[in-house]
């Protein structure tokens, strides 16, 4: 039995994650903001088979708490073998441009707070010597577009940092996934006009399942944003800044 802790389980991507583990009779730490949406969600899981589904409402914000946070997971599961880091906003760009305290929020959420919570949960297990943890980046951190750079500064930067944290871990048997969606179809996006290139949750969830499965490091969810950010990447900078990406 596995035993799961979900950071941001109310989100969409973490709920169908979830359902993938909770039929193969996994056990559930689910963490987040609102205790009648969280108790939802695990009401939801255990019907589908999972053993167990505890509760924790917190502010994942709020970085001065996830060492405790961590260890009431830990202790309720009675051990761990999986963390997924799920949370995250999409905010405003114009927004930030035009009043830093809005980009630093976004900065906290996405980055700031997923790697206080990566640097807990790494002390914890390194020692243990097993274990995986998982976080979800964004194909929009492999590269600066004027139309959202903020958060592909904050995405950037935590792919780079799971890159490092990987490299430290392995030695101690410890696993680090690095997934990068791309356009996904969920309560977060719901005003953004939908074409071709988008996937609802259930996707981004069976590529993270199957990442874990077969030992991959990074999964870019669909496969086929590995190479349309291999495309982009490669673009010459003096063509690109004249693009209205």
């Amino acid at each position: 039995m596995q035993k799961i802790l979900i950071l941001g389980a109310t989100s969409a991507i973490a709920q169908a994650t979830a359902r993938l583990y909770a039929v193969e009779g996994a056990a559930f730490c689910l963490v987040g903001r609102g205790a009648e949406r969280l108790e939802i969600v695990a009401q939801d899981l255990i019907a589908r088979g999972a053993a167990e589904a505890f509760c924790l409402e917190a502010d994942l914000g709020d970085c001065e708490g996830h060492q405790e946070l961590i260890q009431q997971g830990d202790t309720q599961l009675g051990g761990l073998d999986l963390a997924l880091i799920a949370h995250g906003t999409l905010g405003d760009q114009t927004a930030g441009q035009a009043d830093f305290a809005i980009a630093l929020n976004e900065l906290q959420t996405n980055f700031l707070s997923p790697v206080s919570l990566l640097t807990h949960l790494a002390n914890l297990l390194e020692p243990r010597g097993r274990g995986a943890l998982v976080a979800i980046s964004s194909v929009a951190g492999d590269r600066g577009r004027q139309s959202n750079y903020i958060y592909g500064a904050a995405k950037g930067g935590l792919s780079i940092f799971l890159q490092g944290l990987r490299n430290r871990l392995a030695p101690a048997g410890v696993r680090v996934l690095t997934v990068k969606p791309g356009f996904v179809d969920t309560p977060m996006t719901a005003a953004f006009a939908k074409g071709p290139l988008w996937v609802g949750p259930e996707v981004i969830a069976a590529c993270i399942h199957h990442g874990l499965a077969k030992g991959r490091e990074v999964v870019y969810a669909p496969w086929f944003w590995r190479y349309i950010m291999l495309i982009i990447r490669a673009i010459p900078e003096r063509l690109f800044k004249r693009l209205k990406l």
